[in-house]
């Protein structure tokens, strides 16, 4: 795809996040809309190697969602990739959907591993990384999405600490830096700077990235299959709740879908899905025509 095709997807998936959403009635908002473009420059940029319609192909690259709760990002662009019907996307969290709150590996090919509790996915992409290595599998990369806010959690350094001792090159990690988190801005709740400097303490390459600049992302996932003996660390600059002004930068969008409640400044809770796809159409008031 250009990059204007790759913007262009990345803002019907907003779109589609948004409703999607509304019709699950629970669910997390500001993540998801981030981390639109770091998905679609993944399957569509050519970063990942996969087959929708195969799987469990064994040359695939691995990719695991650690931050579960941004799910809703992951399942629509695996939907556009192929994996499964677009319809199915309006069953998220319904009961005995395939598309649970959190990624659950068994109900949903192409899923690699379940997440829930939060900070595990860099110690399972780590594992991966290892195994893959071990069986000889040097082509296959392993690769981890995480939110900042896990990096709290101590159990992600003791495993960035092993796949930096054990210089696991086929492994990246991609951290959304939103800087926020449900209770608040992230170096409110507990400081993660200097970040890039901790992550090269563990012997870790580090690139640092305008999450929403398709060159950027791609350019860096492209650097990292050139580093030998370090596993890679990105570290994505990402809006939360990007492209929908009023819920851009706001921690208050964290953990709730458009429609569930007021807040004080914002749309009231009856349009606030209608008032967010108008942004997301009009890019914020910036198209004034369909034409244009």
């Amino acid at each position: 795809m250009t990059t204007k095709q790759l913007e262009l997807t990345a803002n019907e998936i907003r779109q589609t996040i948004i409703k999607m959403l509304v019709e699950a009635g629970s669910g997390h908002t500001a993540g998801p809309l981030g981390m639109a473009d770091v998905f679609t420059a993944l399957f569509f940029g050519g970063v990942l190697n996969y087959r929708a319609k195969e799987p469990n192909w064994e040359e695939r690259d691995r990719l695991v969602l650690s931050n579960g709760h941004i799910n809703p990002v992951l399942y629509v662009t695996m939907s556009k990739a192929g994996y499964f019907a677009h319809k199915e996307l309006a069953t998220l969290r319904k009961f005995n959907t395939r598309l649970q709150g959190h990624p659950e590996r068994t109900r949903l090919p192409g899923l690699e591993t379940t997440s829930g509790p939060l900070g595990s996915g860099i110690s399972q992409a780590s594992g991966m990384a290892y195994g893959l290595r071990m069986d000889g599998k040097k082509l296959q990369r392993v690769y981890c999405l995480c939110s900042d806010g896990e990096l709290q959690e101590g159990n992600s350094w003791e495993a960035i600490m092993f796949a930096g001792k054990n210089k696991l090159s086929n492994l990246t990690v991609i951290v959304d830096r939103n800087n926020i988190q449900i209770d608040g801005n992230t170096e409110d709740v507990m400081p993660l700077e200097p970040l890039a400097m901790k992550w090269q303490a563990f012997n870790w390459h580090v690139i640092e990235v305008d999450g929403h600049n398709f060159d950027e992302i791609i350019g860096a996932c492209n650097q990292a299959k050139a580093i030998f003996e370090k596993p890679t660390c990105i570290i994505a600059h990402t809006i939360p709740g990007k492209g929908v002004d009023f819920m851009e930068y706001d921690f208050r969008w964290h953990g709730i879908p458009p429609d569930k409640q007021d807040i004080p400044g914002d749309p009231p809770k009856a349009v606030q899905d209608r008032v967010a796809l108008d942004r997301l159409r009009t890019l914020n008031g910036r198209i004034r025509s369909e034409h244009e």
